[in-house]
């Protein structure tokens, strides 16, 4: 088949310039930027490389932190020859053909670091077909993945690969790579100072983005220094990294519903609006926010619920953006609302206590008896009607027979549970009487 470039009078632009990204590639693991956690000398790839005894490994992080190039760096580190495959794009054919390959260099002398990038798009049997060649030493495996590896990874390839995870670049990290690239293009950017953080912010913690930003920046024609207006008007900023599907979607809700409970309604917004910003529908937001004033609130605060679904019938009216505004207040709501887990903590008893008991029946005199022969079987003998008692409370037993009173619900001293605690209290000396009398 002939070369792309293989047209008469054309020559394949052998000169053409490498991209700033592939030019900036570290060429030792001294050179990495970040990731001190996996490759400083007391972490684990610096405790693996100092002893001699690097292991298979899976990387877990978001794109543009360095997966790729430690992996290579790590071959070159430990004289392995360097494969490099995608799940993606692969197949079993040809991880049959890798494995094999691998096996004659072995024979011949030389290991194999067998590179998987995307590793949790191959299925359960492909995954599978990794094992025996860990085990006998044909390939060392390091598996690269933005998927939570517990979720996508079969046990038994992790039982033998220790999970190393890689972090976003934070800003200090963004600004040595931009520093980096500088140097390597002879000229400072045409930014002023908060143009340049502006331009750190949209790499959003991807190191491959920032350059690739910077080359574009570099190419404009420019007359002084761009600020950070110029800058937006002439570049479209990264949308936000967020599956909401993935773990993404997830982390946030969870970092939203602890900051809910842990009454910060400056990190509940901010958690609100990052799902917001990254697409996620206001209308799971709803639902959700709905659940954190039943479970983390309950009936310390009887109006949380009630604010919740009015703001959610608020975005059912208005739809977005307006009817976002109502479901943020109620987030606020919800942050500075007293707490108590005491009702989702009774249900969940309740239902472990309903699962021990079984089938037991209601006591025979809290049962109805619309028939002759019920009442010759006890039905209804004894009721005490509650209202003709003396304080409107009879005590009487309402649990199965022979099942010793279990205590579920355990209001706390917060908001409106004060008083239910004291009514609680109350029925409780009530009751304790009435069985001593």
């Amino acid at each position: 088949m002939a070369d792309l470039f293989d047209t008469p009078g054309e020559t394949p632009p052998d000169s053409a310039p490498r991209p700033l990204a592939d030019r900036l590639r570290p060429r030792s693991l001294s050179d990495v930027i970040g990731q001190e956690q996996v490759l400083g000398a007391e972490a684990p790839l610096g405790v693996m490389l100092g002893s001699g005894s690097l292991s298979s490994l899976v990387f877990w992080g978001p794109p543009g932190v360095g997966k790729t190039t430690i992996a290579r760096l790590l071959a070159d580190e430990t004289d392995l020859h360097f494969v490099q495959i995608s799940a993606i794009f692969s197949g079993v054919a040809e991880l049959k053909k890798v494995f094999e390959e691998a096996r004659h260099r072995r024979a011949n002398g030389q290991g194999t670091l067998l590179f998987v990038d995307e590793i949790h798009r191959f299925n359960k049997a492909q995954q599978d077909s990794f094992l025996p060649h860990m085990e006998d030493g044909t390939i060392l495996l390091v598996g690269a993945t933005t998927e939570n590896p517990s979720f996508e990874l079969n046990a038994a390839l992790l039982s033998r690969a220790q999970v190393l995870v890689l972090e976003r670049l934070n800003l200090a990290d963004l600004e040595r790579l931009a520093q980096r690239a500088e140097g390597e293009l002879g000229k400072p950017l045409p930014l002023d100072g908060p143009a340049r953080e502006a331009l750190l912010e949209m790499a959003d913690g991807d190191g491959r983005a920032l350059l690739n930003l910077i080359e574009q920046v570099t190419a404009w024609k420019v007359d002084g220094k761009l600020d950070a207006q110029a800058l937006g008007a002439r570049l479209m900023r990264r949308a936000a990294k967020y599956d909401k599907g993935g773990d993404e979607h997830y982390n946030l809700i969870s970092a939203l519903h602890k900051s809910v409970r842990g009454s910060d309604p400056d990190a509940a917004l901010y958690w609100y609006a990052r799902m917001l910003a990254g697409g996620e529908d206001p209308r799971y937001l709803a639902r959700r926010i709905t659940r954190m004033a039943v479970e983390d609130i309950g009936l310390a605060d009887s109006h949380a619920q009630t604010i919740c679904l009015h703001a959610w019938e608020t975005y059912e009216r208005l739809g977005s953006p307006e009817g976002e505004l109502a479901l943020a207040q109620a987030v606020i709501y919800l942050a500075l609302a007293p707490k108590s887990n005491a009702g989702y903590a009774a249900f969940k008893a309740a239902m472990r206590e309903a699962k021990k008991t079984g089938s037991e029946p209601p006591p025979r005199h809290i049962l109805n008896a619309p028939t002759k022969l019920m009442k010759e079987q006890g039905y209804g003998a004894g009721y005490a009607y509650d209202h003709d008692a003396e304080d409107g409370f009879s005590g009487q037993n309402y649990f199965p027979e022979g099942v010793k009173r279990p205590v579920l619900y355990q209001p706390v001293e917060r908001g409106f549970e004060r008083e239910l605690k004291k009514r609680l209290d109350y029925f409780s000396r009530l009751r304790t009487r009435r069985e001593s009398s």
